[in-house]
């Protein structure tokens, strides 16, 4: 049992829905979309082509009792592309799985140069994978996607475009952790947001 007093003039401060003629009152924020991200559109494309591809293959499973095959090759395929494009955009909110637990017990020096180390690595990691899916892509060649007449390469050339759009983005991230002095690791309360 919480037994906490409250001061009722706090009940004031708070915001009100309710207006004085006892009707609902709301105001909602206005869209701003002027800082969505290019892969954040291309993620956006691709899941609706995704979401779309599905219901047809819904439609004509359920209703037309007749599914067409093609659909779920390419909703797998659309789910891919969705998942890498839209990786770039945790890349660039720095908003992956981090450990930073170490990093509270660091002299602040070692946990700097650590955090470079860990940008210097993920920057690496995704040029790496860029390199090897572009090497992949070469030694296919002409292979072809099981159901559908269409080179596999356009698969594997969104992932290239998703791993490189992640290094780009890396790169900007280190960027901004080397301009502030700290990164997330550092300061896990901070995000790609704040401006210092």
């Amino acid at each position: 049992m919480n037994n906490t007093r409250h001061d009722p003039s706090d009940i004031d401060l708070m915001p009100t829905v309710m207006g004085e003629d006892g009707q609902f009152h709301a105001v909602d924020d206005e869209v701003d979309l002027s800082d969505t991200t290019p892969e954040a559109w291309v993620a956006l494309l691709f899941f609706w082509a995704l979401g779309l591809t599905v219901f047809y293959q819904f439609f004509t499973r359920y209703a037309l009792n007749n599914s067409a095959a093609w659909t779920e090759e390419i909703a797998r395929y659309l789910l891919i592309t969705t998942v890498f494009t839209g990786a770039a955009i945790g890349v660039g909110k720095n908003n992956h799985i981090q450990v930073d637990f170490f990093y509270r017990f660091m002299p602040a020096g070692l946990g700097r140069f650590m955090a470079t180390v860990v940008d210097v690595m993920r920057v690496a990691f995704f040029g790496a994978a860029t390199v090897l899916t572009w090497q992949m892509m070469d030694k296919l060649g002409s292979y072809k996607m099981t159901i559908i007449d269409l080179p596999m390469n356009l698969v594997y050339g969104v992932c290239m475009a998703g791993f490189a759009a992640m290094c780009l983005r890396a790169v900007w991230v280190a960027k901004v952790h080397w301009r502030r002095g700290y990164s997330v690791l550092e300061r896990p309360e901070s995000s790609m947001q704040d401006r210092d």
